[in-house]
């Protein structure tokens, strides 16, 4: 028996990259950075914050804390991978509105 001709081929993995920089309204404390770590797990993308120079992986609560981030300073969010923009998305709104 001969193969088949229609074979089905597998899609390739849609994959994006997106950033978004937020101004802090509040200092990078346990609460903000908690939701953070959550929200960033949930997300099979590569995420990354940046803040002074320094990257973290957010998806821990002590690297989002050890970047040290104050009230009016800026924080960039960076995502590559098939839910880039909904990971940068929900990131950048927990930043701007920490509390």
């Amino acid at each position: 028996m001969s193969p088949s001709s229609d074979a089905t081929a597998t899609p390739a993995t849609a994959t994006a990259a997106h950033e978004a920089t937020v101004v802090l309204p509040a200092n990078l404390h346990a609460r903000p950075a908690g939701q953070l770590a959550r929200a960033a797990a949930g997300f099979t993308s590569s995420i990354e914050l940046e803040h002074k120079g320094r990257t973290v992986n957010p998806t821990g609560v002590l690297a989002v804390m050890g970047l040290g981030a104050t009230s009016g300073t800026t924080v960039t969010v960076r995502a590559e991978g098939p839910d880039a923009e909904q990971a940068v998305t929900a990131l950048a709104d927990i930043l701007a509105n920490a509390e």
